[in-house]
Protein backbone atom coordinates (compact mmCIF):
# COMPACT_ATOMS: atom_id res chain seq x y z
CA UNK A 1 0.00 0.00 0.00
CA UNK A 2 1.28 3.64 -0.53
CA UNK A 3 2.80 4.83 2.85
CA UNK A 4 0.97 7.36 4.76
CA UNK A 5 2.81 11.00 5.31
CA UNK A 6 3.62 10.33 8.99
CA UNK A 7 5.69 6.88 8.08
CA UNK A 8 8.38 8.35 4.89
CA UNK A 9 10.98 9.53 7.40
CA UNK A 10 11.18 6.26 8.98
CA UNK A 11 11.28 4.85 5.61
CA UNK A 12 13.73 7.45 3.96
CA UNK A 13 15.70 6.74 7.76
CA UNK A 14 16.19 3.17 6.97
CA UNK A 15 14.02 2.05 10.16
CA UNK A 16 10.58 0.83 8.04
CA UNK A 17 10.83 -1.11 4.24
CA UNK A 18 7.57 -1.23 3.71
CA UNK A 19 3.88 -0.42 4.48
CA UNK A 20 1.98 -3.79 4.62
CA UNK A 21 -1.29 -2.43 5.71
CA UNK A 22 -3.51 -0.94 8.31
CA UNK A 23 -4.05 -2.60 11.55
CA UNK A 24 -6.26 -0.83 13.35
CA UNK A 25 -7.67 3.48 13.94
CA UNK A 26 -7.89 3.97 17.62
CA UNK A 27 -8.75 7.32 19.92
CA UNK A 28 -5.28 8.37 20.33
CA UNK A 29 -3.54 6.98 17.47
CA UNK A 30 -3.84 4.51 13.95
CA UNK A 31 -1.35 1.34 13.53
CA UNK A 32 0.01 -0.11 10.50
CA UNK A 33 1.62 -3.01 9.66
CA UNK A 34 5.14 -2.67 8.25
CA UNK A 35 7.71 -4.41 7.09
CA UNK A 36 11.57 -3.84 8.83
CA UNK A 37 13.96 -6.29 6.94
CA UNK A 38 12.97 -9.77 7.58
CA UNK A 39 10.69 -8.68 10.47
CA UNK A 40 7.32 -7.31 10.19
CA UNK A 41 6.76 -4.82 13.44
CA UNK A 42 3.92 -2.17 13.98
CA UNK A 43 4.20 1.61 13.67
CA UNK A 44 2.02 3.30 15.86
CA UNK A 45 0.79 7.00 14.67
CA UNK A 46 -0.07 9.56 17.22
CA UNK A 47 -2.78 11.55 16.55
CA UNK A 48 -2.83 15.40 17.29
CA UNK A 49 -4.55 16.49 20.65
CA UNK A 50 -7.05 17.88 18.38
CA UNK A 51 -8.24 14.26 16.45
CA UNK A 52 -7.83 12.57 19.61
CA UNK A 53 -11.18 11.46 21.31
CA UNK A 54 -9.36 10.05 24.80
CA UNK A 55 -11.44 11.88 27.23
CA UNK A 56 -9.93 13.75 30.78
CA UNK A 57 -6.76 13.38 29.25
CA UNK A 58 -5.65 16.37 32.62
CA UNK A 59 -6.06 13.62 34.74
CA UNK A 60 -3.34 11.15 33.08
CA UNK A 61 -0.46 14.18 32.52
CA UNK A 62 -0.64 14.76 36.24
CA UNK A 63 2.36 15.36 37.79
CA UNK A 64 4.31 13.84 34.68
CA UNK A 65 7.63 15.03 34.90
CA UNK A 66 9.34 17.25 31.95
CA UNK A 67 13.49 17.31 32.42
CA UNK A 68 14.08 20.52 30.06
CA UNK A 69 12.72 23.32 32.86
CA UNK A 70 11.93 25.68 29.49
CA UNK A 71 9.42 23.14 28.31
CA UNK A 72 8.16 22.68 31.56
CA UNK A 73 7.83 26.45 31.81
CA UNK A 74 5.99 26.66 28.54
CA UNK A 75 3.71 23.98 29.03
CA UNK A 76 2.84 25.80 32.21
CA UNK A 77 1.67 29.06 30.58
CA UNK A 78 0.01 27.02 27.72
CA UNK A 79 1.72 28.99 24.77
CA UNK A 80 2.43 27.08 21.43
CA UNK A 81 5.33 25.60 22.29
CA UNK A 82 4.52 24.75 25.42
CA UNK A 83 1.33 22.88 23.57
CA UNK A 84 3.75 20.94 21.40
CA UNK A 85 6.11 19.95 24.47
CA UNK A 86 3.05 19.07 26.03
CA UNK A 87 2.55 16.70 22.78
CA UNK A 88 5.52 15.66 22.62
CA UNK A 89 5.50 14.43 26.21
CA UNK A 90 2.11 12.70 25.70
CA UNK A 91 3.43 10.64 22.78
CA UNK A 92 6.81 9.64 24.49
CA UNK A 93 5.03 8.27 27.62
CA UNK A 94 4.00 5.29 26.18
CA UNK A 95 7.63 4.44 24.97
CA UNK A 96 9.11 5.65 28.79
CA UNK A 97 6.26 3.22 29.58
CA UNK A 98 7.13 0.18 27.93
CA UNK A 99 10.52 -0.18 28.68
CA UNK A 100 10.27 0.36 32.63
CA UNK A 101 7.39 -2.49 32.40
CA UNK A 102 9.07 -4.58 29.95
CA UNK A 103 12.26 -4.33 32.66
CA UNK A 104 9.54 -4.98 35.52
CA UNK A 105 8.74 -8.53 33.83
CA UNK A 106 5.55 -7.29 32.26
CA UNK A 107 4.08 -8.93 28.79
CA UNK A 108 4.10 -5.50 26.60
CA UNK A 109 5.04 -5.13 22.94
CA UNK A 110 8.72 -4.79 22.48
CA UNK A 111 9.35 -0.81 21.34
CA UNK A 112 12.18 -0.47 18.93
CA UNK A 113 11.67 3.06 17.97
CA UNK A 114 10.40 6.21 18.19
CA UNK A 115 10.54 9.27 15.58
CA UNK A 116 8.80 11.93 14.76
CA UNK A 117 5.89 10.68 16.74
CA UNK A 118 5.70 7.22 15.64
CA UNK A 119 6.37 3.96 17.77
CA UNK A 120 8.14 1.29 15.98
CA UNK A 121 7.30 -1.93 18.19
CA UNK A 122 6.81 -5.82 18.26
CA UNK A 123 3.84 -7.14 15.98
CA UNK A 124 2.00 -9.01 18.56
CA UNK A 125 0.80 -12.20 16.41
CA UNK A 126 -1.34 -15.25 17.30
CA UNK A 127 -0.51 -19.46 16.39
CA UNK A 128 -0.73 -18.37 12.34
CA UNK A 129 1.39 -15.31 12.34
CA UNK A 130 -1.60 -12.65 12.03
CA UNK A 131 -2.08 -9.83 14.56
CA UNK A 132 -3.33 -11.25 17.62
CA UNK A 133 -6.87 -10.60 19.00
CA UNK A 134 -8.07 -8.85 21.81
CA UNK A 135 -9.46 -10.01 24.33
CA UNK A 136 -13.02 -8.75 23.45
CA UNK A 137 -12.89 -10.76 20.44
CA UNK A 138 -12.37 -14.24 22.07
CA UNK A 139 -15.09 -16.28 24.34
CA UNK A 140 -13.51 -18.37 26.88
CA UNK A 141 -14.50 -21.34 28.94
CA UNK A 142 -14.90 -20.64 32.70
CA UNK A 143 -11.52 -21.90 33.51
CA UNK A 144 -9.54 -19.89 30.78
CA UNK A 145 -11.52 -16.87 31.72
CA UNK A 146 -10.18 -18.01 35.69
CA UNK A 147 -6.49 -18.39 34.56
CA UNK A 148 -6.59 -15.15 32.43
CA UNK A 149 -7.89 -13.12 35.05
CA UNK A 150 -5.48 -14.50 37.42
CA UNK A 151 -2.09 -13.59 35.26
CA UNK A 152 -4.00 -10.52 34.37
CA UNK A 153 -4.01 -9.52 37.97
CA UNK A 154 -0.76 -10.36 38.54
CA UNK A 155 0.22 -8.18 35.73
CA UNK A 156 -1.09 -5.40 37.39
CA UNK A 157 0.40 -6.10 40.53
CA UNK A 158 3.56 -6.13 38.85
CA UNK A 159 2.83 -2.60 36.94
CA UNK A 160 1.71 -1.43 40.72
CA UNK A 161 5.01 -2.77 41.42
CA UNK A 162 7.01 -0.56 38.86
CA UNK A 163 4.88 2.58 39.73
CA UNK A 164 2.62 2.43 36.90
CA UNK A 165 -0.80 2.10 36.36
CA UNK A 166 -2.08 1.26 32.99
CA UNK A 167 -5.31 4.15 33.80
CA UNK A 168 -7.45 2.40 30.63
CA UNK A 169 -7.12 -1.04 31.08
CA UNK A 170 -9.87 -3.03 29.67
CA UNK A 171 -10.51 -5.98 27.11
CA UNK A 172 -9.86 -3.72 24.32
CA UNK A 173 -6.58 -3.32 24.90
CA UNK A 174 -5.28 -6.47 25.98
CA UNK A 175 -4.05 -8.91 23.10
CA UNK A 176 -3.99 -12.57 23.30
CA UNK A 177 -0.04 -13.70 22.26
CA UNK A 178 0.87 -17.24 20.94
CA UNK A 179 3.64 -18.10 23.05
CA UNK A 180 6.58 -19.88 21.21
CA UNK A 181 7.43 -23.52 21.76
CA UNK A 182 3.97 -24.36 22.99
CA UNK A 183 0.95 -26.22 21.09
CA UNK A 184 -1.91 -24.23 20.44
CA UNK A 185 -3.91 -27.60 22.71
CA UNK A 186 -1.47 -27.24 24.83
CA UNK A 187 -1.59 -24.24 26.67
CA UNK A 188 -3.40 -20.92 26.89
CA UNK A 189 -2.18 -17.65 24.83
CA UNK A 190 -0.81 -15.13 26.64
CA UNK A 191 -1.99 -11.89 27.82
CA UNK A 192 -0.22 -8.94 26.21
CA UNK A 193 -1.27 -5.11 27.84
CA UNK A 194 -0.94 -2.42 25.46
CA UNK A 195 -1.91 1.05 24.73
CA UNK A 196 0.07 2.93 27.41
CA UNK A 197 0.28 7.00 26.25
CA UNK A 198 -2.28 7.59 29.44
CA UNK A 199 -0.14 5.78 31.88
CA UNK A 200 0.07 7.35 35.12
CA UNK A 201 2.53 7.16 37.70
CA UNK A 202 1.11 5.54 40.67
CA UNK A 203 2.72 7.39 43.60
CA UNK A 204 2.33 10.76 42.00
CA UNK A 205 -1.16 11.06 40.38
CA UNK A 206 -4.00 12.14 42.76
CA UNK A 207 -6.15 10.12 40.49
CA UNK A 208 -4.19 6.57 40.27
CA UNK A 209 -6.56 4.99 42.94
CA UNK A 210 -9.25 5.47 41.40
CA UNK A 211 -8.13 4.67 37.68
CA UNK A 212 -5.72 1.21 39.28
CA UNK A 213 -9.41 -0.09 40.76
CA UNK A 214 -11.23 0.96 37.27
CA UNK A 215 -8.76 -1.09 35.65
CA UNK A 216 -8.90 -4.24 38.09
CA UNK A 217 -13.28 -4.10 37.65
CA UNK A 218 -13.10 -3.71 33.90
CA UNK A 219 -10.92 -7.12 33.81
CA UNK A 220 -13.37 -8.66 36.57
CA UNK A 221 -16.85 -7.61 34.70
CA UNK A 222 -15.25 -8.91 31.57
CA UNK A 223 -13.96 -11.95 32.60
CA UNK A 224 -17.21 -12.58 35.12
CA UNK A 225 -19.04 -13.33 31.77
CA UNK A 226 -17.37 -16.73 31.60
CA UNK A 227 -17.00 -17.14 35.22
CA UNK A 228 -19.37 -15.33 37.41
CA UNK A 229 -17.74 -16.20 40.56
CA UNK A 230 -15.09 -13.24 39.67
CA UNK A 231 -18.08 -10.47 39.97
CA UNK A 232 -18.09 -10.77 43.83
CA UNK A 233 -14.30 -10.07 44.08
CA UNK A 234 -12.67 -7.16 45.35
CA UNK A 235 -9.31 -7.65 44.08
CA UNK A 236 -8.56 -3.34 43.35
CA UNK A 237 -9.22 -2.35 46.71
CA UNK A 238 -7.30 -5.65 48.29
CA UNK A 239 -4.80 -4.28 46.13
CA UNK A 240 -4.40 -0.90 46.62
CA UNK A 241 -4.28 -1.36 50.34
CA UNK A 242 -1.23 -3.94 50.42
CA UNK A 243 0.49 -1.29 48.28
CA UNK A 244 -0.09 1.84 50.32
CA UNK A 245 0.81 -0.36 53.54
CA UNK A 246 4.12 -1.09 51.67
CA UNK A 247 3.25 -4.91 51.57
CA UNK A 248 2.42 -5.46 47.74
CA UNK A 249 4.60 -7.94 45.75
CA UNK A 250 4.06 -10.30 43.63
CA UNK A 251 4.28 -13.77 45.05
CA UNK A 252 2.20 -12.36 47.77
CA UNK A 253 -0.94 -14.13 47.30
CA UNK A 254 -4.53 -12.29 46.88
CA UNK A 255 -7.42 -13.54 48.36
CA UNK A 256 -10.50 -11.04 46.30
CA UNK A 257 -11.86 -9.99 49.51
CA UNK A 258 -11.81 -6.38 50.85
CA UNK A 259 -13.31 -5.18 54.71
CA UNK A 260 -13.61 -1.80 54.25
CA UNK A 261 -13.25 0.94 57.21
CA UNK A 262 -16.67 2.12 58.78
CA UNK A 263 -14.90 5.68 59.26
CA UNK A 264 -17.21 8.71 57.54
CA UNK A 265 -17.40 8.74 53.80
CA UNK A 266 -16.29 11.46 51.21
CA UNK A 267 -19.21 11.75 49.63
CA UNK A 268 -17.76 13.88 46.84
CA UNK A 269 -15.20 11.46 46.11
CA UNK A 270 -18.30 8.44 45.95
CA UNK A 271 -19.87 11.31 43.26
CA UNK A 272 -16.96 11.36 41.08
CA UNK A 273 -16.65 7.98 41.33
CA UNK A 274 -20.56 7.44 40.19
CA UNK A 275 -19.90 10.11 37.56
CA UNK A 276 -16.60 8.44 36.10
CA UNK A 277 -18.27 5.33 35.87
CA UNK A 278 -20.99 6.44 33.73
CA UNK A 279 -18.64 7.95 31.18
CA UNK A 280 -16.53 4.72 31.52
CA UNK A 281 -19.42 2.83 30.82
CA UNK A 282 -20.60 5.53 27.73
CA UNK A 283 -17.41 5.23 26.39
CA UNK A 284 -17.58 1.36 26.50
CA UNK A 285 -20.54 1.00 24.72
CA UNK A 286 -19.39 3.31 22.06
CA UNK A 287 -16.26 1.30 21.56
CA UNK A 288 -18.49 -2.00 21.44
CA UNK A 289 -20.58 -0.44 18.91
CA UNK A 290 -17.18 0.59 16.88
CA UNK A 291 -15.77 -2.58 16.83
CA UNK A 292 -18.95 -4.22 15.65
Amino acid sequence: MKPPARLMSLIEEGLIDSVVRQLMSGKEAMVFVVRCGAETRCAKIYKEATQRSFRQAVDYTENRKVKNSRSARAMAKGSKFGRQEQEAAWQSAEVDALYRLAAAGVRVPQPYNFCDGVLLMELVTDAQGDAAPRLNDVAFTPEQARQHHATLIKEVVRMLGAGVVHGDLSEFNILLAHTPGVDEADGLDEPVIIDLPQAVDAAGNNHAQRMLLRDVANLRDFFGQFAPELLATEYGPEIWSLYQAGLLSVDMPLTGRFERSQASVDMQAVLREIDDARAEDAARRLRMATAG
